[in-house]
């Protein structure tokens, strides 16, 4: 019964579900209503995808369905493996919290009305783009995703936010484009879009070394790998703080994700050393830079947004890692992205507390916050130690993964960048902490009213989780390394 539940209703369940939920906030209109049902709603994924993760991890095997009873090439198939089923988990587990802390975020009942509707089409193209076997669908679900994000920054109506969404939506177009192109290239090459079938026919010819090139520019652009990075930080810094936080912590995974697979999964004949060494320095490039621009901003939120930057780089220093030690390396991507996803949609829900009790998030004005918003302090300390990767939270598990792995692949180039990027990161994340334990030379600085920090509640799980998985690490790597 359990066997049928998941293969059968689990696996569209994390389509319809959330897209049912989000005509319904439409049609409602009635921002109670909408809260109500995205909690509940939200607590049923993270049941239906611990069910999915749990049973793909131990079975060692991939959970599938085929619509409408048609086989690839004339059907659709949709599956979950194991890296997907953990990018499941994670996104019903984040996206439970940031649900929680919206519905104490916003003061404004028409923002929250257009927010709901957005929120649920979000989710729906997160769980399509992680259970498509199909290149074409997972095209139709990353340009659902993008219009969801780009009129989900809207909604905070500033003139920033603004102009941040729609240089997003040019972005978001010309990436999805150049993905197009990709797969138009391939599906005129074999005729088949399935995953597995690609796969199986594909060879290392310019016909194939175009299409990944093409889906290659246009995945870089959506998760913002450097130099393609110039959207990111005013996306993410001016959209409302549960926006942030998913953007942050899922958005540019789903791209990132999207473009693993076609390396490692699909088009893996096409690789070669030369092209993964070249993502390999330009993630390099991506540490140092976000993180020295992390260090010299100043506003919060766009100290975090460089922070994504940067953290985004580490999974690519993994790219040269996998043609010498696969497992290892697509370990060390897959506890990488649960650990930032984690800590870093924590830190952006703990700064729009911030930002919203104080009026602004300009670092020079927060000396002493630590005093009266205790709650948000404590969860961007927990997460800066991740971030960082202090011990003994999932981060440093992840960058040790990644130091094991380059030394072990015999690149130790990539070990020098993990300690400038950790070293860089303890600057520009203990500056915050810095401030906010100085007390101001007048008190007055700080007569902030009395805050409510009960919305943080999600966010201080999140916190939790990062040092969970940081304890357990022996364990869940071996789970993780036996699902291949």
């Amino acid at each position: 019964m359990i066997s049928l539940f998941i293969t059968v209703f689990s696996i569209p369940a994390l389509i319809i579900l959330p897209m049912i939920i989000a005509i319904i906030c439409f049609v409602v209109s009635n921002t109670k209503l909408s809260r109500s049902i995205s909690i509940v709603s939200s607590i049923l994924l993270v049941v239906i995808c611990t069910l999915q993760a749990g049973w793909v991890l131990q079975q060692a095997a991939p959970i599938e369905i085929i619509i409408g009873g048609w086989l690839p090439p004339l059907g659709i198939k949709l599956s979950i493996n194991a890296f997907s089923a953990i990018m499941l988990l994670m996104t019903s587990i984040i996206g439970l919290a940031i649900t929680f802390y919206s519905t104490h975020y916003f003061e404004n009942d028409e923002k929250e009305i257009r927010f709901w509707p957005l929120w649920w089409f979000l989710i729906t193209a997160l769980n399509g783009i992680f259970i498509s076997s199909d290149i074409f669908n997972t095209y139709i679900m990353l340009e659902l995703l993008g219009l969801a994000a780009v009129s989900l920054i809207a909604i905070q109506g500033t003139q920033q936010a603004l102009q941040a969404s729609f240089q997003y939506l040019l972005v978001g177009l010309f990436g999805s484009l150049m993905y197009l192109l990709g797969v138009a290239i391939i599906y005129r090459t074999y005729g088949v879009l399935d995953h597995q079938l690609v796969a199986a026919v594909v060879e290392n010819n310019a016909s194939m070394q175009l299409a990944l090139a093409l889906i290659t520019l246009g995945m870089m652009m959506k998760c913002a790998l450097f130099p393609l990075h110039f959207w990111l930080p005013s996306a993410h810094s001016n959209a409302s703080a549960p926006v942030s936080a998913m953007l942050s912590a899922l958005v540019v995974k789903a791209a990132f994700f999207i473009l693993f697979t076609f390396w490692f999964e699909i088009l893996t004949p096409v690789v070669t050393t030369a092209a993964v060494t070249f993502l390999g320095m330009l993630g390099a490039i991506a540490v140092i830079y976000g993180s020295y621009r992390a260090f010299t901003s100043p506003r919060l939120k766009q100290l975090i947004a460089y922070s994504t930057i940067a953290q985004i780089g580490y999974l690519f220093l993994t790219f040269p890692l996998m043609l010498v030690t696969p497992d290892l390396a697509r370990t060390a991507v897959i506890y990488f992205i649960v650990a930032h996803g984690c800590a870093k949609a924590a830190m952006f829900l703990a700064a729009g507390v911030i930002q919203k009790t104080m009026g602004h998030d300009q670092l020079s004005e927060l000396k002493g916050i630590a005093t009266k918003l205790p709650l948000s302090i404590f969860v961007f300390a927990i997460t800066s130690a991740s971030l960082i990767g202090l011990p003994p939270s999932g981060g440093f598990i992840a960058k040790w993964l990644l130091l094991s792995n380059a030394v072990d692949a015999g690149q130790w180039w990539w070990v020098v960048t993990l300690f400038l990027g950790g070293l860089l990161a303890s600057a520009y994340l203990f500056r915050v902490l810095n401030l906010a334990f100085t007390t101001p030379e007048q008190e007055s600085e700080i007569a902030l009213p009395v805050v409510n920090e009960k919305k943080l509640f999600g966010a201080v799980g999140l916190a939790i989780i990062t040092i969970i998985i940081g304890l357990n690490a022996m364990w869940l790597t071996n789970l993780i390394t036996s699902s291949y």
